[in-house]
């Protein structure tokens, strides 16, 4: 009997070490591979902002650490202002042209730009690299000649937090985030409960620590309805942030329209850009 008690004792303790290594087998690869669960990026652009009808011009930026930035600046009449838009992580620039357009309906010109390793940009991707790409962004816009008060960045999903990292390094007139989670290690506890998050993690985008100290006026855009980034995260990234703020809850799901599915939504986001991002 004791002889049988030990057997099923060790048999339990196998079972245990087997569940184990499997376990930590799953974490190292989720560690590995991070990079291919965080970005997705679009292939090479096809069509111009020209087949749109939109006046734009060609930018390949080279950046301080050797990867090429592809970006569109489309041309707004009688511009009052810029905005850069930084996008989400999937896809390419092309696919943000009718938002684009919108934003440019409020008096603005609007640059698209792709990450390195996105549509037409060279470069493998990081989360420092898509901080670098966005300042260099900045850097050239401001040496076309348009002041700093005079730029607003837009940043959809992930692309809210390359914008809050940017509005921290570079001084701008205001923000503007989009379905944009608080970090991605609440993303990633959400998405994989059942994994370590927060210890394996080596992409942070740290927002909510970033916006308790931002220095511009935030919109902040979240839907109830999103299904992939919780409306929880948007409502925490507002209430983190200092005023000035404010915020817009729009509806549908994670890649809707979003604030362009209604002229009344619209015409906030319009309102806050001219607002706080023309020349004071």
């Amino acid at each position: 009997m004791q002889r049988k008690k030990v057997r099923e004792m060790n048999r339990v303790m196998w079972v245990v070490i087997v569940l184990a290594a499997l376990y930590a087998l799953v974490c190292l690869a989720a560690y590995l591979a991070q990079s291919k669960l965080v970005w997705f990026p679009g292939p090479p652009t096809g069509a111009t902002p020209r087949e749109r009808g939109l006046t734009f011009d060609e930018w390949k930026l080279a950046t301080p650490d050797g990867a090429v930035v592809h970006a569109w600046r489309l041309r707004a009449t009688d511009a009052v202002g810029a905005v850069i838009l930084c996008h989400g992580n999937a896809g390419n620039i092309e696919s943000r042209l009718e938002k684009a357009a919108v934003l440019m309906q409020a008096g603005f010109d609007v640059v698209l730009f792709d990450y390195r390793g996105y549509g037409s940009s060279t470069g493998s991707i990081s989360e420092e690299g898509t901080y670098v790409d966005a300042e260099t962004v900045w850097t050239e816009l401001t040496r076309s000649g348009v002041a700093p008060e005079q730029i607003a960045l837009f940043g959809e999903s992930l692309g809210g937090a390359v914008a809050i990292e940017l509005a921290q390094r570079r001084r701008v007139g205001a923000v503007v985030v989009e379905d944009t989670f608080t970090s991605l290690a609440d993303m990633a506890s959400t998405v994989y409960p059942w994994l370590p998050a927060r210890l394996i993690l080596r992409i942070r985008y740290d927002s909510r620590a970033k916006v308790r100290t931002l220095d511009a006026p935030l919109l902040v855009i979240h839907s109830p309805q999103d299904e992939l980034v919780p409306f929880a995260q948007g409502r925490a990234l507002f209430e983190a942030a200092r005023e000035p703020k404010q915020f817009l809850a729009t509806a549908g799901g994670h890649n809707g329209p979003g604030f362009v599915a209604r002229a009344d939504w619209t015409a906030t986001v319009h309102e806050f850009l001219r607002r706080h991002a023309t020349r004071r």
